[in-house]
């Protein structure tokens, strides 16, 4: 078995323990954060630094790679790090207040982001076969791109809408909290959430990969939990308006 494949398979175990562990201990960061996670530093430094190392892998694996103009493959480095450049280098720099977050979880997030970055990149600039990707520009036209880049953009939408209302809940000097309304956030708790699920779903289907499907099963293991928890927080804190509102934690309808 290669190397390769090993990490997929630990990164999808990973995921499992991530997964149910969460249910029980509440990632301190965010909403969530608690000082039994240790010393913390500002939330806008935290994000950039544990983000950019993906930004940064995939950059380095396409720029060094035969296939790097070839299409489809630029398009999916140019995808990938549309996300990830807002995401390290946008985002965090859009955040208000004076945030903390532990270092602790942003160390997991840089190993989980280069761990991430390694294989998304290896699998689309090393080891890919060619034929897997049709000659030239015909992948463009199969189901699974063209579904794909749909949800990867629909999911890019939502997740920066949710972002955007969550950032302008309070007007200047309002210390109060709110439970987040408009866009998906008349549906469920973590709009947020959904929306980055949904892009990674996306990729995994445009790409057509066991590299991108672990991502997507990652990040729900991840988010999933977390949504949860931010749930109950809500129902707690609003609980008349909560009740009346019937809102779902991250999947509309469903869950």
């Amino acid at each position: 078995m290669s190397v390769f494949n090993i990490v997929l398979i630990a990164v999808a175990a990973i995921a499992v323990v991530v997964f149910i562990s969460l249910y029980f201990v509440d990632a301190g960061y965010g909403k969530m954060i608690s000082s039994k996670w240790g010393p913390t530093l500002p939330n806008k430094i935290g994000w950039c630094l544990m983000e950019c190392p993906v930004f940064i892998v995939m950059l380095v694996l396409w720029a060094t790679s035969e296939v790097k103009f070839s299409l489809p493959y630029l398009v999916f480095f140019l995808l990938f790090e549309l996300h990830y450049f807002h995401r390290s280098f946008v985002f965090p720099f859009l955040l208000k207040g004076k945030s903390r977050m532990p270092i602790a979880i942003m160390f997991l997030s840089i190993c989980f982001n280069l761990t991430n970055g390694f294989i998304q990149g290896w699998w689309l600039f090393r080891i890919a076969p060619a034929e897997g990707y049709y000659p030239g520009a015909a992948w463009f036209k199969s189901f699974p791109f063209i579904a794909g880049v749909i949800l990867f953009f629909a999911g890019m939408y939502i997740n920066r809408q949710s972002d955007w209302i969550i950032r302008h809940l309070r007007k200047p000097g309002d210390t109060k909290h709110y439970l987040p309304k408009g866009g998906f956030y008349n549906y469920v708790t973590s709009a947020n959430y959904f929306g980055e699920i949904v892009e990674w779903l996306g990729w995994a289907a445009l790409t057509w990969s066991w590299a991108g499907f672990i991502f997507f099963i990652f990040t729900s293991a991840n988010l999933v939990p977390r949504a949860n928890s931010i749930y109950h927080r809500y129902e707690k804190e609003f609980a008349e308006e909560f009740v009346q509102r019937k809102l779902k934690r991250v999947f509309p309808f469903i869950y």
